[in-house]
């Protein structure tokens, strides 16, 4: 997929590889979906993970000189805010190996250093503070992604989760930390701003 380097919407201190505004999802695939190739997140950036660039970007201290970890983590947006923000070491992952290799293109042209790899969330090792944008799109994976959280919260991570309503988020465990008004491409959203919340994973959590 073509891209150019843009500014982010919520936070323009960071620039991205991005597909422009009118490209949609599927474009590449002549708007199919094929089971065979990830369709292309990393090209674009979502709510979720703007919302954490900007939540880290007015609270450095939160990931100063920490580790951190970025999951499912796209174009890098949330992993490249921490590394400007001043943490010790920031890894991302994905799936997507595509996206790997696009987070590592986008670090460098932000001039930070961010270790990207494909892996899922169960193959990261432990981290300080993990930062997760958009998480919660479907029932397998927010099921998924809650009981890994949820571990990683009770080794005593920070977990922080940008969320813009995605319709399985499970509200109960995180307290809303912030809220913005998120700038989105219409092509991906049908709406051209979405009400996006930053939200911590509560410390105390009974594991099942």
């Amino acid at each position: 997929m073509q891209t150019a380097l843009l500014p982010v919407p919520l936070a323009p201190e960071i620039s991205l590889h991005l597909a422009g505004d009118r490209v949609g999802l599927f474009d590449s695939a002549d708007g199919q979906f094929r089971s065979d190739v990830p369709p292309p997140f990393w090209a674009f950036v979502w709510a979720g993970g703007q919302a954490l660039a900007r939540y880290v970007l007015d609270h450095p201290d939160l990931v100063r000189g920490r580790h951190v970890l970025d999951v499912a983590s796209g174009s890098g947006v949330a992993a490249i805010a921490a590394a400007r923000a001043g943490a010790a070491r920031v890894e991302a992952l994905d799936l997507d190996p595509a996206a790997a290799t696009a987070t590592t293109r986008n670090a460098e042209a932000n001039g930070v250093t961010v270790h990207a790899r494909a892996a899922d969330i169960g193959d990261a090792g432990p981290a300080e503070v993990i930062l997760a944008g958009d998480v919660f799109y479907t029932r397998s994976v927010a099921d998924r992604m809650t009981a890994a959280l949820r571990r990683a919260a009770a080794a005593g991570a920070v977990i922080l989760v940008g969320d813009p309503g995605r319709g399985y988020f499970p509200e109960r465990l995180f307290i809303r930390r912030a809220e913005y008004t998120v700038p989105v491409p219409a092509s991906l959203e049908e709406t051209e701003a979405l009400a996006t919340g930053v939200w911590e994973m509560r410390a105390t959590i009974t594991l099942r």
